[in-house]
């Protein structure tokens, strides 16, 4: 199973423990697109654990609606877009946020994962920048 495919399981299935375990014990997970406050690095398996703990009390998410993998010419590295769907926890109102990875694999394990998301989506989708912030803030 590829990486990508697996990771995704894992975000429907809720593991974020298992989630945050596909990276490399230095494994990098970086957010080129973080805002002032946000984290635009996190550092290392247990760093990256601790970040997403609470992410499925924030989203819960319930399907992957569109999702492609681009192959690149380093065998390394991946490109994956996806669209997920599901409920805000907090409002019970369905949201749709859409993604762009560029992740790097070495030895069955993501070294680095750049997460091109959408800080203003995840707002609009939160119910505003202070939820936003609470919720992903540093």
């Amino acid at each position: 199973m590829h990486i990508v495919d697996r990771a995704i399981d894992l975000l429907l299935e809720h593991d974020m423990a298992g989630f945050a375990g596909l990276w490399a014990e230095d494994g990098v997970l970086e957010f080129p697109f973080a805002g002032p406050g946000y984290p635009p690095r996190v550092e290392g398996r247990d760093a990256i654990r601790e970040y997403l703990r609470d992410y499925p009390n924030l989203l819960d998410v319930r399907e992957v609606v569109a999702k492609t993998v681009h192959e690149t010419t380093d065998p390394a590295v991946v490109v994956a877009e996806f669209t997920v769907a599901g409920v805000v926890v907090a409002s019970g109102k369905p949201y749709e946020l859409s993604y762009i990875a560029v992740i790097t694999v070495d030895g069955g394990e993501i070294r680095h994962y750049r997460d091109y998301w959408s800080p203003l989506a995840a707002a609009e989708v939160l119910g505003g920048a202070d939820e936003l912030t609470a919720a992903f803030g540093g």
